[in-house]
């Protein structure tokens, strides 16, 4: 049956970071399901994002996930526990436990619940060995407590095309428009919507036109690096982009 409403909760990855339109505001794979989701039920339907980029899994599960169950979306999507492992320290485990759980409650009022990972960023990024065996344990252990449940898993974390270079944004922390769109491919098939994703998305170009000079990590790497040390957040002080159902078509992705 088509889905008429739909809410995502989240951090950057579900914001959109990466593929932002021409006035700057995000787009991502969030609103590229939305558009789907509204051209399979013929017309549009209610879509709300409550992410939050920088997000660790504590406030998405303690804020945005009330407010996301209160607008009583038949579909919700959940990402989180990302930001969670680039931190020095991280209980894998823990972070699973709470994740699934969530996902659990939320389903049981009656909404249809995915928990969407996201995409591994690890071959371009400082420390990214480390980082990339924290990001399969998570999946891994994601995917073992969901097995035989009613809550669905789409795990583009594993997904083998997506940690090529030409997906990712020039930060390669997020993926570009064409990484989006394939992550959101990966969810309408889950979803199983036959529609695309949305039209195709920009290539990102030659690699060498992405700094690998002090430029880069001046601008990108060390802020970052800044961040997961002391705890900020890049999304301090920022508020939802769709904090409500609001009609969404095809021609607004």
């Amino acid at each position: 049956m088509p889905i008429s409403s739909y809410a995502a909760i989240g951090d950057s990855y579900s914001e959109g970071m990466g593929d932002e339109r021409p006035d700057g505001t995000p787009r991502g794979w969030a609103d590229l399901v939305a558009a789907g989701l509204a051209h399979a039920a013929g017309g549009t339907i209610g879509y709300a994002n409550l992410a939050i980029r920088g997000r660790l899994l504590e406030p998405i599960l303690t804020e945005q996930l009330p407010a996301a169950l209160a607008l009583a979306p038949e579909l919700l999507s959940i990402n989180g526990g990302g930001n969670d492992i680039l931190r020095p320290s991280v209980s894998i485990e823990a972070v699973a436990d709470r994740l699934v759980a969530a996902a659990e409650q939320a389903r049981a009022t009656g909404a249809r619940v995915m928990i969407v990972s996201g995409a591994d960023p690890t071959r371009h990024i400082p420390m990214g060995a480390v980082f990339s065996r924290r990001g399969d344990a998570l999946a891994v252990a994601v995917r073992h407590r969901l097995a035989g449940g009613e809550v669905l898993f789409v795990d583009n974390w594993s997904d083998p095309r997506l940690p090529e270079l030409r997906y990712w944004s020039v930060d390669r922390l997020h993926l570009n428009s064409r990484g989006h769109a394939l992550a959101a491919a990966n969810v309408l098939a889950a979803l199983g919507v036959a529609v695309a994703a949305g039209p195709d998305a920009p290539d990102a170009g030659d690699d060498l036109e992405r700094p690998r000079t002090a430029e880069y990590w001046r601008r990108y790497v060390l802020p970052w690096i800044g961040r997961r040390l002391t705890g900020r957040s890049s999304g301090d002080h920022r508020q939802a982009k769709r904090p409500a159902l609001e009609p969404f078509g095809p021609e607004l992705a």
